[in-house]
């Protein structure tokens, strides 16, 4: 479900996915999110588990994911004893690690993006949740990416307030 909120003072509104889309199409909505939110997230995490099988095309970034936890934990920075799968940080100004993001997100238990310790991004439940909080710009900007897809702007909706 998608909905848009104002965002107490923020200048954000809230959105989020609804109503009915082909899987390909809700790929496409996660993926021109995170394109037009990409410039405003500091840090970025996703969890290399989905509750399917992942999809054939994001295999080899479904194994980066995993081997960047991997360096992760030689270099010191994550712990051993840490799920080798949840809350792998991707650095997203990395082309390289968007570029896993992009093919994870729509598909993971959980991926989140971040400006400071604000929440901008989460992406969970293997594709059948997107939230995002966006400036007015960036709103028009994404619908008018979903637009040139051929996807309608009853994609996204405001989060009422509260929830």
């Amino acid at each position: 479900m998608r909905v848009i909120n104002q965002d107490g003072g923020s200048g954000r509104r809230e959105l989020v996915l609804v109503g009915e889309m082909s899987p390909a199409d809700v790929v496409l909505v996660y993926r021109e999110a995170l394109r037009v939110l990409r410039s405003g997230i500091d840090a970025a995490h996703l969890d290399a588990y989905s509750d399917d099988a992942w999809p054939t095309a994001v295999l080899h970034s479904y194994e980066r994911a995993l081997s960047l936890a991997r360096e992760a934990v030689a270099d010191g920075h994550r712990s051993r004893r840490a799920d080798p799968g949840m809350g792998i940080d991707i650095d997203v100004h990395d082309d390289a690690q968007f570029e896993l993001m992009l093919d994870l997100a729509p598909h993971t238990i959980n991926a989140e993006g971040r400006r400071g310790n604000r929440l901008i991004f989460s992406a969970s439940d293997s594709g059948t949740s997107l939230w995002i909080a966006v400036t007015q710009e960036q709103e028009v900007e994404l619908l008018s990416r979903l637009d040139a897809l051929g996807i309608p702007p009853t994609a996204l909706a405001v989060q009422p307030r509260g929830r």
